[in-house]
């Protein structure tokens, strides 16, 4: 079995809805769990493991395919999502328990007046108060620069230089900031509790007039007499205005996902009421109720939920007495942001209590790799011994990057779980990562086999025949490592790791494109020596492609994602712009589906390639050519002069040209590759993406079927003037070549 081949990528949807704090979560497809389910022919009822509970979609889509599935859940705010998505308020129930959170006092005034009043700012434009959208601020800053508007009463809007009166606000403000400061502090850790400094540092996140506002609704939340229902839904809209209105929101927009508590140099300062409002588009859903029970009450019906409250490590010790089918997860990574503001949300919503359990998260600043690894690593070995024999792990890595990769594929290796097979799209999609809970011990190898290592990775290019990212290579690598179980648990492990893949890649079998000496992970890899005759992987996949649309015309871009996944397996996953690329040249939308275009079936091709290359002929013996064919594999036309090549031209219907390109190197003449006008921008498109082919093209010509129509129909044309006409459109000119 080849370990980078040894299962397919499954291909998911993104929702085009966004999670509340999805900013925080992994970004997990919709319909890969599901696909694997039922691909690994799981029946409704069984019960899945998911011992992280770190993807609440990932829960959901489980237990809406029917299945029961029992998660450890240790953040309370994690525990809260699923709950509520479990159980999804409507648009009516949340825009009416936020009518009456607004329409509560505060003194005289509605709360909602009373809070948009901190906000007011002067309309530059009529002159009119009206509540800021935003304010900005540099970091550091004692005072906002702009104001973010959207004026309700002349419809002005745009970003604004602040006034003096938004600075004196500020000003009233801060006398009052300490109090409510402190009553934020006093939600989460009471005075003398040996954590409270480090609550003290997470608040540093949020700005005085923020602070106020969200103590003030949690204060009214605690005294509004409404259902317990209607206090689940109005905390949701709560807990989402309390992210928005941290200061870790960078103007303009560059690093949307947190993961460290880092205030940007510009950030924006959100108002909080406008943030509650814009929560109800967020939370609101119309899907059914899914049960939910809280350890150690397992759910008795399909499609539910058990959440254990607390660290997998605790809850494995009772698995023993369940008859768990597999686990399913997504592999959590480090996120100090996300932890602790947890923590501070945590305890304003429900009190110190509700926060006690997690608040340790506050200590760490810092959660590297190493320590990353340590953490999956005890987590792995505890689940261990309680899962039964050849169990499957099926994980789900979102947005790879090398050390999270290595310490998870060590972690899991090193606890007795074998790797069966990983499958690597890009490095915007997750890693798919396949185990199985290893039957019987085995010895350890401590010593890698560099050559064995290198062999391993230059078949692999050799197979894809194309340059790759330092991130397929470095999953090839992890692959390599673990099949051969080089890949176990030693000192300095995540350095000694790196350092035997830097070695590797040190070989003179590798050539690199591009990136920095100091830093392995940019630029392309590939081979400093391939094999002639290789065919480059997206031309596999054109030509596959083709074929399938040939014979399933209408077929879903889902459909073709899973055909051409089931071709090119694991490592060898095209990236989905190939497929949208290789459809674009050749195929048109039919309602939900794709077929191909009328001129570009194969008895029309076939009819194209035939006339093309009698146009050709004959407008070769007209210019006083010599013309003749190649007895190679692909057959060029060949115009002689004196016995010598002038021109050799290779005609195809589709951009498969990688081949070719190899093929003529040690050809005379001027080298033309004719094709259809439609394939011109999937040819630039293969060669702007492997630096090998774009050198190798760079003395070719690109002649489109229509342009040598048009200049074999002038009769008057010269030889100079063909050579004009030739010259103006090379191949690798991708602005030319979107005209046509």
């Amino acid at each position: 079995m080849d370990i980078f081949s040894a299962h397919p990528f499954l291909p998911g949807e993104t929702s085009s809805k966004p999670e509340p704090l999805g900013r925080y979560l992994p970004v997990i497809p919709s319909g890969v769990a599901e696909a694997y389910l039922t691909e690994a022919k799981i029946q409704p009822g069984e019960i899945i493991l998911d011992p992280f509970g770190a993807s609440i979609r990932l829960v959901m889509e489980m237990a809406r395919a029917g299945y029961r599935v029992l998660t450890a859940v240790n953040n309370p705010i994690n525990r809260f999502l699923m709950e509520m998505a479990a159980d999804p308020p409507t648009r009516a129930e949340l825009q009416a328990v936020l009518a009456e959170l607004a329409s509560s006092r505060k003194g005289d005034e509605r709360l909602e007046t009373h809070l948009q009043s901190l906000y007011l700012t002067t309309c530059p434009h009529c002159q009119h108060p009206t509540p800021a959208q935003a304010f900005t601020w540099e970091k550091g800053g004692q005072f906002p620069i702009t104001r973010i508007l959207d004026c309700k009463d002349c419809g002005h809007s745009g970003e604004f230089a602040t006034t003096a009166e938004d600075q004196e606000r500020i000003t009233l403000l801060a006398a009052t900031a300490a109090l409510h400061k402190a009553r934020a502090l006093e939600r989460v850790a009471a005075m003398g509790d040996p954590d409270r400094p480090h609550v003290e540092e997470a608040l540093e996140y949020y700005v005085p007039r923020a602070i106020y506002c969200l103590m003030t609704i949690t204060n009214k939340l605690d005294g509004l007499s409404i259902t317990p229902r209607q206090r689940q839904i109005l905390s949701a809209l709560v807990l989402t205005a309390c992210d928005e209105t941290n200061t870790l929101w960078p103007h303009p927009p560059d690093r949307p996902r947190p993961r460290h508590l880092v205030v940007p140099s510009c950030f924006k300062e959100n108002n909080v009421w406008f943030a509650l409002e814009r929560s109800v588009e967020l939370w609101a859903g119309n899907d059914a109720k899914i049960p939910v029970s809280i350890w150690p009450e397992l759910p008795t019906e399909n499609a539910s939920i058990c959440i254990f409250e607390g660290r997998q490590q605790e809850l494995a010790k009772d698995l023993d007495k369940i008859a768990i089918k597999l686990v399913v997860s997504a592999i959590p990574r480090p996120n100090q942001a996300f932890w602790s503001l947890s923590a501070l949300w945590a305890g304003w919503l429900w009190g110190r209590e509700a926060t006690a359990p997690f608040k340790h998260v506050l200590h760490r600043h810092r959660y590297d790799f190493s320590w990353h690894a340590t953490a999956l690593n005890i987590a792995f070995k505890t689940l261990f011994p309680h899962l039964p024999l050849n169990a499957p792990f099926f994980a789900l890595l979102s947005e790879p990057e090398p050390p999270l990769l290595t310490a998870s594929l060590l972690a899991a290796g090193s606890s007795g779980f074998d790797l069966g097979a990983i499958a690597f799209r890009s490095s915007h999609d997750p890693v798919q990562i396949h185990w199985q809970r290893r039957a019987f011990p085995r010895q350890e190898v401590s010593e890698v086999d560099e050559a064995a290592l290198v062999e391993a990775l230059r078949c692999y290019l050799e197979k894809r025949a194309e340059p790759v990212t330092y991130l397929h290579l470095h999953n090839a690598c992890l692959a390599t490592l673990s099949e051969n179980r080089w890949l176990n648990w030693q000192r300095d492990f995540m350095a000694n790791i790196n350092t035997t893949i830097q070695t590797a890649l040190k070989s003179n079998v590798f050539a690199r494109f591009g990136g920095s000496e100091h830093n392995l992970e940019t630029g392309l890899w590939g081979l400093q020596n391939p094999s002639p005759g290789r065919l480059p992987l997206p031309d596999q996949v054109e030509m596959a492609l083709v074929k399938y649309l040939t014979h399933h015309p209408g077929v879903t871009q889902q459909q073709i994602e899973t055909a051409i996944n089931q071709e090119f397996q694991g490592l060898y996953t095209p990236q989905l712009a190939i497929i949208k690329t290789i459809l674009a040249s050749y195929a048109i939308p039919q309602g939900e589906g794709w077929q191909l275009r009328q001129e570009d079936s194969p008895s029309a091709r076939r009819e194209d390639l035939h006339n093309m290359r009698e146009v050709l002929e004959a407008l070769g013996k007209r210019l006083d050519y010599q013309v003749s064919s190649a007895e190679t594999a692909h057959h060029p036309l060949i115009w002689s002069e004196a016995g010598k090549e002038a021109y050799v031209f290779y005609i195809i219907a589709s951009a498969v040209a990688g081949a070719i390109l190899l093929e003529a190197i040690q050809q005379g003449g001027t080298r033309c590759l004719v094709m259809p006008g439609g394939r011109a921008g999937l040819l630039s498109y293969k060669l702007e993406r492997d630096p090998t082919l774009k050198v190798l093209a760079d003395d070719w010509q690109l002649l489109k079927y229509r342009q040598v129509r048009l200049l074999a129909e002038d009769m008057s044309l010269t030889r100079e003037e063909w050579q004009k006409e030739l010259n103006s459109d090379p191949v690798t000119q991708p602005e030319q070549m979107r005209l046509f």
